[in-house]
């Protein structure tokens, strides 16, 4: 019996000349960065990336993924567990805004911030703390929203 020869595999189209064009970009736009980056002192911006990947899955992870886990508990046992993006998504995005300004949140670089910018860096913490309150307020906005349009559209009978 004869081995029939291998066809080649064809290979997934790779997308538009638009698409390629904006990938090459991005990787020569990420390639300079890095090259700027790691100019200057390359082990310390290279011990910094480990200890934040460390940091990261050793310590955050497990910390965020037990508050949600009881948070989506919780509202299953209530009988809410629809809810639970109406929590998961303010606290993220003002998760990501504290770890993006910690800093100035903290207050740990005010001299430097000064000195750099000129500018005081006193009020982050109240801004971040504002911002966050918006967030969830208008998550909560939406949600009774949500509500007050579902309980419209149930027959009389249900109520």
């Amino acid at each position: 019996m004869r081995r029939r020869p291998r066809r080649p595999r064809r290979l997934p189209p790779l997308g538009s000349p638009f698409e390629l064009l904006l990938l090459a970009c991005s990787f020569a736009l990420a390639a300079y960065a890095g090259a700027r980056l790691f100019a200057d002192d390359w082990t310390a911006v290279a011990l910094w990336l480990v200890g934040a990947a460390l940091v990261h899955d050793l310590v955050l992870l497990p910390l965020y993924a037990a508050a949600d886990r009881v948070l989506a508990r919780g509202l299953d046992a209530a009988g809410r567990r629809e809810w639970t993006m109406y929590v998961r998504v303010p606290a993220a995005l003002s998760g990501l805004l504290l770890l993006v300004w910690f800093p100035l949140i903290g207050g740990t670089v005010d001299r430097r911030y000064r000195s750099a910018t000129g500018l005081a860096a006193d009020g982050f913490l109240t801004r971040w703390l504002l911002i966050t309150a918006v967030l969830f307020g208008g998550s909560a906005l939406l949600l009774w929203l949500r509500v007050r349009r579902a309980r419209k559209l149930r027959p009389p009978a249900v109520h």
